[in-house]
Order: structure tokens, then C-alpha cells, then sequence
């Protein structure tokens, strides 16, 4: 059982730096190509889109890891009767906000961008835009909060 609390802090782990990435090395240098290449090579728009490309990516991860988080805690609660409740309540917190971002954020914006750039500069793609954000850091703090807490009840064992 050791070796699958192993797995799970390992995919909780890649996880986060893989969101981490994305938002804090990939996003800087996506949006603004000038800094590294000059003006003019690409619109805010295209930009975008390449973004999107690495979200998607990112989304068949952080997919997955929710998927396993979640049968890990409900196993580990019904097989070896471990009442841990604050564990699973932060996985079913990771699937809700791993759904959220995957089926309703990211078609949005999907969606958004297929139209065409006038769609992406309308108060509502923005308003969904920063939503989605926010679902990302509260999805990235909750896994933190559980990649600790596994990590803990695993050295205290």
C-alpha cells in the first residue's frame, strides 16, 4: 500500500509543478514574445492561443490526477477503515475544481477563441478568464495542502 501512497505523492507533485510551469514560467513568456523576439511576431490574441495549447495539455494531467486522487481516498477510507474525512474532502475538492477548469473554463475559452478576437476582449470572457484563474490557484493549493498532509500521515506511520 506504501508503494501506491508513493505514486499518489508523486502525481500530486507533478501536479503542482506542472501548473506552476504553466502560470508562472510558460504564461510570462507566451504573452509577451516581445521581450525575447521583438515586436510585432505575435498578437495577444495569438498568444493566447498557444496558451490555451499548453492548458490543454496540462488539463489530460491534472485529469488524471484527480481521477486518482479521488479512488486513492475513497479506497483508503473503505478498504483500511481510515477515517481520514479531511483528505477526502480535499481530493473531492480537487475533482471539483479540476472539473470545473476542464469542462467549463477551458470549452469557454476554447469556444471564445474560435469565434475570433472580438469574442476574447468582451467583459465576459474576461470575467471567465480571471475565474478560471482563480479555480487553478484554489485547485493548486488544495493539492498542495493534501500532497503535505499524505506526506505527513505517511511519516508518521
Amino acid at each position: 500500500m506504501k508503494s501506491f501512497t508513493l505514486l499518489y505523492l508523486g502525481l500530486l507533485g507533478i501536479a503542482i509543478g506542472v501548473e506552476i510551469a504553466a502560470g508562472a514560467l510558460v504564461a510570462p513568456i507566451i504573452f509577451f514574445p516581445q521581450k525575447y523576439l521583438g515586436e510585432g511576431v505575435l498578437s495577444h490574441f495569438q498568444s493566447g492561443i498557444l496558451m490555451t495549447q499548453v492548458f490543454l495539455k496540462m488539463n489530460i494531467l491534472i485529469g488524471f490526477v484527480a481521477l486518482y486522487s479521488i479512488i486513492y481516498e475513497v479506497q483508503v477510507m473503505m478498504v483500511r477503515k481510515n477515517n481520514d474525512f479531511f483528505s477526502l474532502i480535499l481530493s473531492l475538492s480537487i475533482l471539483i475544481f479540476t472539473g470545473l477548469f476542464l469542462f467549463y473554463y477551458t470549452p469557454f475559452i476554447v469556444h471564445a477563441q474560435r469565434l475570433g478576437t472580438e469574442y476574447t476582449v468582451t467583459q465576459a470572457f474576461s470575467t471567465m478568464h480571471k475565474q478560471s484563474e482563480w479555480a487553478i490557484k484554489v485547485l493548486m493549493l488544495t493539492q498542495v495542502v493534501l500532497f503535505i498532509r499524505r506526506g505527513w500521515l505517511l511519516h508518521i506511520k
